[in-house]
């Protein structure tokens, strides 16, 4: 009887045979802390919010203990907004929390809001190595939010990471992490950079992409929730 190679059995070798290396990037921002954070703010105060996002990115750049911090605008509603940190430390994390940067942004966004301010606090499940990298103005950002049913969580979180490991080969692709939610360790975010919507155009009809979306629509608890954003700051 001839084999069948699915996905699913990519997955378990994947999961077998992970590379050393791919285990000590994971293993070595363990300690990392990250957010990802989503607002919307009336279409009239877009502008204003994109003042006060450049803002908060330019000064918590320079806060010790930041690794990575990018604010971002989806591309089809620009009213909505992204916020990816990484903090080398939960410690560098609370101090900018408290800190007079973000109480004032916070405090000049609070009135532009339609909804509130949807702070998400996370830890690495699939990651390289986490240091500030060098932005590019036109990168092409997409963040896919993946809920996985409680009971089939740990499948999910294998057909997670192993999409995380093939896609990171992909032409144009840039970086490619997944990380899990703190407070619902059944949910994950997906966050990918390409060089261009042209190179993310192509991941997406790719085998692995197409195979990984049809084998998480049997796990998944929610609609698939992938939202594309440009880099503001």
């Amino acid at each position: 009887m001839k084999t069948v190679i699915t996905f699913f059995n990519i997955i378990i070798l994947g999961l077998a045979m992970s590379s050393a290396s791919f285990a000590d990037e994971t293993n070595a921002n363990a300690g990392s802390a990250y957010i990802v954070s989503y607002f919307e703010v009336s279409p009239q105060s877009s502008q204003l919010a994109v003042k006060l996002l450049k803002q908060l990115s330019l000064q918590s750049a320079k806060e010790k203990g930041n690794q990575r911090f990018e604010v971002l605008q989806q591309m089809d509603r620009p009213d909505h907004f992204a916020v990816l940190e990484a903090w080398s430390s939960q410690d560098a994390l609370t101090a900018h929390q408290s800190s007079m940067t973000t109480t004032y942004f916070k405090e000049n966004l609070k009135p532009l809001l339609r909804s509130t301010y949807d702070e998400r606090p996370h830890t690495a499940l699939e990651v390289g190595p986490v240091s500030l990298n060098q932005k590019k103005k036109n990168d092409f950002y997409a963040i896919t939010h993946v809920d996985i049913v409680p009971t089939l969580k740990e499948q999910g979180v294998t057909l997670v990471k192993n999409i995380t490991k093939v896609s990171r080969g992909d032409f144009g692709q840039s970086r490619y992490e997944a990380l899990t939610q703190n407070s619902r360790p059944n949910h994950m975010t997906i966050v990918e950079i390409w060089s261009s919507k042209a190179s993310n155009d192509a991941h997406q009809i790719s085998e692995h992409k197409k195979e990984f979306r049809a084998s998480l629509s049997t796990m998944s608890g929610s609609l698939y929730d992938e939202r594309f954003y440009k880099l503001l700051q």
